[in-house]
């Protein structure tokens, strides 16, 4: 008898390891194209719809179904803080902003040590509350202040005062997060416990670049052990890891693929959504069209819809 708390704990162990493992598509399911509306990064649910953006904008699908401009000016990553507020890189303007209930915008940081950011491409929040992005640079490079291509820890959501540059309030606020051979850090996520640390390494337009899905493990401070890198999955000479989430068994949805070869990539990888376990094994793949799938989503009424922008068209799939 005092050997059955161990045999059920380990017994629960198992089953949890094995559901890691199991394809999480509903069986038969065929993932469905809403169409091209504007759908090339973010996205976020919050309360029936879905918010992603087309490059210029923030755009807001209802439970209907219709699209509608919510904010001009913003692009890429996004998320919803714990009051319901969205939190949103701005690659153009190459800042970091939260739109406030009342449509205002507050702007969370745009520098590091007094220099202005690359193009902050996504971020993801820990459970105190604060704030990771990444900041690579794709295409022209002149225009580049900091000599690098970081991590970056928002360690408090900063109410600045309107048109007060950001760079006062940095020093405490703004932390440069130190991941070791991580070239191009694009698409961020923590894990629930603030354990790992997960980078979508992508540098995708040079030959022999990174195209790595990396590991790290975080101090209780949400500092990187040094040493702690690991490399999860690896795209080879394919286009590499873009957006990605982890689902409550601890499964990695990733963006990633491309459908044609260009100068720098081949197709060996196709565009989509590449299920990975904790370990980095391929447990499923979702094809999307009609190219580079950029990143991801849970959404839905229950939560069990994942919803993938790829080359501006949206797609979902149900999950079990």
């Amino acid at each position: 008898m005092t050997m059955k708390p161990f045999y059920s704990l380990l017994l629960g162990l198992t089953l949890a390891s094995c559901s890691t493992m199991r394809s999480p598509i509903v069986p038969g399911a065929v993932p469905k194209d809403h169409g091209l509306i504007g759908a090339g990064e973010g996205p976020a649910w919050k309360d029936g719809s879905l918010y992603f953006s087309d490059g210029k904008h923030i755009n807001r699908m209802d439970p209907k179904g219709h699209t509608t401009v919510f904010r001009h000016n913003a692009s890429n990553g996004l998320l919803f803080d714990r009051e319901g507020r969205l939190i949103a890189c701005e690659s153009g303007l190459r800042r970091v902003t939260r739109t406030e209930k009342d449509g205002s915008i507050t702007m969370l940081a745009d520098r590091f040590e007094g220099k202005r950011f690359n193009t902050p491409n996504d971020l993801c929040m820990d459970s105190k509350g604060r704030i990771y992005f990444t900041d690579p640079r794709y295409g022209p490079r002149e225009s580049m202040e900091l000599g690098f291509e970081g991590v970056y820890r928002i360690n408090r959501q900063a109410n600045l005062p309107p048109g007060l540059c950001s760079f006062a309030y940095e020093v405490p606020n703004v932390t440069r997060i130190q991941c070791e051979g991580a070239e191009r850090p694009n698409g961020i996520f923590i894990t629930p416990d603030d354990k790992y640390l997960y980078i979508a390494d992508n540098n995708n337009n040079n030959h022999g670049g990174s195209r790595k899905l990396l590991r790290y493990e975080l101090d209780k401070n949400g500092e990187v052990k040094l040493g702690s890198r690991k490399v999860i999955f690896d795209w080879k000479d394919g286009r590499g890891p873009d957006g990605m989430k982890m689902d409550a068994a601890g499964r990695i949805y990733v963006a990633a693929g491309t459908n044609k070869v260009t100068e720098w990539e081949t197709n060996r990888f196709k565009a989509g959504c590449y299920i990975l376990s904790p370990s980095g094994s391929l447990i499923d793949f979702i094809p999307t069209a009609p190219d580079e799938a950029c990143n991801c989503a849970f959404g839905g009424k229950d939560g069990k819809t994942l919803f993938i922008t790829s080359g501006n068209h949206l797609w979902s799939v149900p999950l079990k």
